[in-house]
């Protein structure tokens, strides 16, 4: 058991859960709630209890792929991975991985918005009211993207590296939370996957420093084996700092599908405060990386990159404080 949990990999599994949460509690205390009681009901609570093992389940099987696809990457990198030591066989990785993504797949079905409640009623919802349904398919066919020649291995390149990763593991993860409580054709939830997404264009690549040996010997461009490690030390710098800061611009904007309305229903205070907050704690993390670039290289976690973890983690908690305290729970 030991060796699957670490072919699993369960410590990366919270962040993204945290995600989901954070998405599914903003559209949940948001002016866009369905309900506009803001019962918290059973049905709920099991919407977005589907919807968060399902998140799980669809991280361990990325996890499991990934290092399917890296193998021989690994050997370098990573030796003691279970798939480079035999620990785990390829073909039982496979069938492993293959499970995990049906059970992170189908049961989204269920997974819809109020009024839809009972289980018939879920299963004969409107196609477009399914969109988690639709957003978890496209998460997985983003797993091998990401990692298989097939499919284009996007890893392969510095910018679609990243690019795939910000776009399921920032901005579609907030918009597939949302999409448990209140619809995801509005402005609001895009906005909020956006600064995310944002990011994790950028930081994600802290985790490529430490890995280059064995990616240039592979041919995997990240960002500091096309550029070096100053130079993308500097690159991904501003990317700690700048999403953040446009969290309290984002809610003073005028929502256009709203007229008077603004585009973030959270709590503007404390959104700005949040927004404020992190980009000064991005700042000190982005300091960090170009006080001795080189450094990132030699260590495999850096402080820069516990200190991005730390960041997302801190931003999806401090989104759902902000969008609770703009509402008024009923039992």
């Amino acid at each position: 058991m030991k060796h699957w949990l670490r072919l699993a990999r369960p410590f990366t599994l919270f962040p993204p859960l945290l995600g989901i949460l954070s998405g599914a509690v903003c559209a949940f205390g948001s002016a866009h709630n369905p309900d506009v009681s803001r019962r918290v009901t059973w049905q709920i609570l099991l919407t977005v209890a589907i919807g968060s093992l399902c998140a799980s389940a669809m991280n361990a099987a990325s996890n499991i792929v990934n290092q399917i696809a890296d193998l021989e990457i690994d050997r370098r990198n990573k030796p003691d991975r279970p798939l480079v030591t035999g620990e785990v066989e390829i073909p039982k990785a496979w069938a492993v991985a293959a499970l995990l993504y049906v059970a992170a797949i189908v049961p989204t079905w269920l997974v819809v918005p109020y009024p839809h409640e009972s289980f018939a009623d879920r299963m004969r919802a409107p196609l477009h009211v399914h969109a988690a349904f639709f957003i978890y398919s496209i998460g997985a066919l983003a797993t091998f993207v990401y990692s298989f020649p097939a499919f284009g291995r996007s890893k392969r390149h510095w910018f679609w590296s990243n690019f795939t990763i910000a776009v399921t593991r920032g901005g579609l993860l907030k918009v597939a939370g949302w999409s448990f409580i209140a619809s995801v054709a509005l402005p609001e939830p895009w906005a909020i996957g956006g600064v995310f997404a944002l990011f994790l264009l950028g930081a994600t690549s802290t985790k490529d420093f430490s890995d280059m040996p064995g990616d240039r010997e592979h041919g995997i461009r990240t960002l500091p084996v096309r550029f070096g490690v100053s130079t993308a030390a500097r690159v991904i710098a501003p990317f700690f700092v700048v999403p953040w800061l446009l969290v309290p611009v984002l809610a003073g904007l005028p929502d256009p599908a709203r007229p008077g309305a603004f585009l973030l229903t959270g709590n503007r205070v404390l959104l700005t405060i949040l927004g404020v907050g992190l980009a000064g704690w991005g700042l000190y993390a982005a300091r960090l990386l170009l006080r001795n670039p080189d450094e990132l290289a030699r260590t495999e976690n850096h402080p820069a990159w516990t200190h991005m973890y730390l960041l997302l983690m801190a931003a999806q908690i401090g989104f759902a404080l902000a969008y609770l305290a703009s509402s008024n729970l009923s039992p």
